[in-house]
C-alpha cells in the first residue's frame, strides 16, 4: 500500500491593513483625554481591559485611535516614550499570523486573548473581545507593532461613536521617523514582502495599509509636513505623527478654536504641532 504523503501548506504573508494606533499617555489619561476632546474627537467612556490597562477610543470608519494608560508599577514602567507608540494591524486569524512570524523569525509572544468593556459597570455596553500577536519587541524601536484580531468588531465600530466634531473620518497616514528609513523598513519587507514597499525620491518608504499609508521618513519630512519633531526626539526611530482625513476643514478649524488649540494652516491642511497634541504631530486634511 502506498504511503500517504503529507504536504505542508504554505502560510501566506498577511495583507497590511491598519487597524488602530496607540498613544501612550502614561499616568495622564484624564488630562490627555480632555486635550483630545478639545482637539475635536468624540471619545468613548473610560474603559478597562483584562490586562489592567485603561483607555479611551476615538473610533473612525475603518480605524481608531486609542489613548492608553498601562498598568505598571514604579519599578517596571512602560518602556516607551509618551506619545504615539503602537501600530496595530488588522488580522482575521492571529494563529496564522503567529506561524508566519515564526517562519520569518519575527515572532515575540504567542497570541493572547483580552476582554475590553468599553465602560466599567455598565451592562448596556458590549464587551470587545480580541486577540493580539506582536512582532518581537527588539525589532521595533520606541513602540509596539502587533496584529489585532477582533472577535466582536461591532462592539468597537458603532455608528454613534464615529461622529467627531472635527469631522475626522479615518487615519490616513502613520509616520515613523528615522535617521535611516531604509534600515527601519526592512522588518516590514520581511513581514509583508518587499513588493509592498515603495521607495520615494525623498528617501522615504511607504507601505499601503488599507485606508492608510505607513510612511518611513527622515526628519526633513517631519519638519516640512508637520512643522517639527516631538521635543524628546533623540535620533532613534520613532512613531511621530498622524494624518487624519476630514470631510470639512471648517469643522476642524472650528473645533480647534473652541478648544483653544493653536494650529497652523496649510493650503490643503491644518497642522497641530507635537507640543500641542501630547508628543505627536497631527495633520488634518481633506
Amino acid at each position: 500500500m502506498a504511503k500517504t504523503r503529507r504536504v505542508a501548506l504554505a502560510i501566506p504573508a498577511p495583507t497590511p491593513e491598519l487597524d488602530h494606533v496607540v498613544i501612550n499617555v502614561s499616568d495622564q489619561l484624564t488630562s490627555v483625554s480632555e486635550l483630545y476632546r478639545r482637539l475635536g474627537f468624540q471619545l468613548t467612556p473610560r474603559g478597562y481591559d483584562t490586562s489592567g490597562a485603561t483607555h479611551h477610543l476615538a473610533v473612525f470608519n475603518h480605524t481608531y485611535l486609542e489613548l492608553l494608560s498601562m498598568a505598571t508599577d514604579g519599578d517596571h514602567p512602560w518602556p516607551y516614550p509618551p506619545g504615539l507608540s503602537g501600530l496595530a494591524w488588522k488580522t482575521g486569524d492571529a494563529d496564522a499570523v503567529y506561524q508566519h512570524l515564526q517562519r520569518q523569525d519575527l515572532d515575540g509572544d504567542a497570541p493572547a486573548s483580552f476582554g475590553q468593556p468599553l465602560a466599567r459597570n455598565d451592562s448596556s455596553e458590549p464587551e470587545a473581545q480580541f486577540r493580539t500577536v506582536p512582532l518581537r519587541p527588539a525589532l521595533v524601536a520606541n513602540g509596539r507593532s502587533f496584529f489585532c484580531q477582533h472577535l466582536t468588531p461591532q462592539a468597537i465600530w458603532q455608528p454613534a461613536r464615529q461622529q467627531h466634531p472635527n469631522g475626522v473620518s479615518d487615519i490616513s497616514e502613520f509616520v515613523i521617523v528615522a535617521q535611516d528609513p531604509a534600515r527601519v523598513v526592512q522588518v516590514y519587507c520581511q513581514l509583508f514582502g518587499s513588493h509592498r514597499i515603495l521607495a520615494g525620491l525623498d528617501g522615504a518608504f511607504t507601505l499601503r495599509a488599507g485606508v492608510a499609508t505607513v510612511r518611513f521618513a527622515a526628519t526633513s519630512y517631519m519638519e516640512n509636513r508637520f512643522g517639527g519633531l516631538p521635543a524628546d526626539y533623540q535620533g532613534e526611530p520613532r512613531m511621530a505623527a498622524l494624518s487624519l482625513q476630514t470631510g470639512e476643514l471648517s469643522k476642524t478649524r472650528a473645533s480647534l478654536l473652541r478648544g483653544d488649540i493653536p494650529f497652523r494652516e496649510q493650503p490643503d491642511a491644518i497642522v497641530v504641532d507635537a507640543s500641542r497634541a501630547f508628543n505627536l504631530a497631527l495633520r488634518f486634511h481633506l
